[in-house]
């Protein structure tokens, strides 16, 4: 191997290993075993770095945002050898035009955040014959462009989402409020965790498929999962 893959490669464990440590920390904080997995946003990491991670084993859940894309990486492109080594979810707003082509790509859908979207999604995965996992988005923030629902009307939608036969709601997941100081991203990310707590008292949210608090991101992660967060979704520290 050139000399400077192999000085891509360490860096690449060695920014994955750092955020596990990280994490173990966190976690250890709080006296909760180190039981968070860790969620590869891949939409803007180069190919080569993300087979590179799944070869060493260290990405095992990616996320993608943009459906298309997602499906020409995975499905036909430089990706798609790899597809079978990962669960793939998209982390992004889902349009319902856009749902049948989701199901059919992703593994994992988060980011449910109406019944209509979560009805189109349930009657693909029908179509296919496939139970699809999903997390309802909890909006964290007032801003106008966020998508979510309100925390107090989360269960509402949980109790709506349960009676659907091809979904499963395995938990919840939000985005903390742009430029947040620490002690508001606390706020919101331990109201997330209560609410969690509430409606997802179990590991399982089905058949093989674990309940997730997916919290915080590349700034803020460790934040996150000492509230609680057992997915966090992290990209540019990863990929630095």
């Amino acid at each position: 191997m050139p000399t400077a893959e192999l000085t891509r490669k360490s860096a690449l464990i060695s920014n994955f290993q750092t955020i596990t440590g990280r994490i173990a920390i966190a976690c250890a904080r709080t006296g909760r075993p180190a039981d968070a997995d860790i969620l590869a946003v891949t939409k803007y990491a180069a190919d080569e770095d993300v087979i590179t991670l799944i070869e060493t084993g260290a990405i095992k859940i990616a996320g993608e945002n943009k459906v298309q894309d997602a499906r020409a990486k995975w499905t036909t492109g430089p990706l798609a050898p790899f597809r079978s080594r990962i669960k793939l979810h998209f982390i992004g707003h889902l349009q319902t035009n856009k749902a049948k082509a989701a199901v059919g790509t992703f593994d994992w859908i988060d980011g449910i955040d109406s019944l209509k979207i979560a009805v189109e999604v349930n009657r693909h995965a029908a179509a296919l014959g496939k139970t699809m996992p999903v997390l309802i988005q909890l909006k964290l923030n007032d801003s106008a462009t966020q998508s979510g629902v309100i925390p107090a009307k989360a269960g509402e939608l949980l109790t709506e989402l349960r009676g659907l036969a091809n979904i499963v709601p395995c938990g919840y997941m939000g985005i903390a409020p742009a430029g947040a100081n620490a002690a508001e991203l606390k706020a919101v990310f331990a109201e997330a965790k209560k609410i969690f707590d509430r409606d997802f008292p179990a590991k399982s949210g089905g058949p093989g498929f674990k309940n997730y608090l997916s919290l915080g991101m590349s700034g803020d992660y460790e934040l996150a999962v000492e509230a609680g967060s057992n997915l966090p979704r992290v990209g540019s520290s990863l990929f630095a």
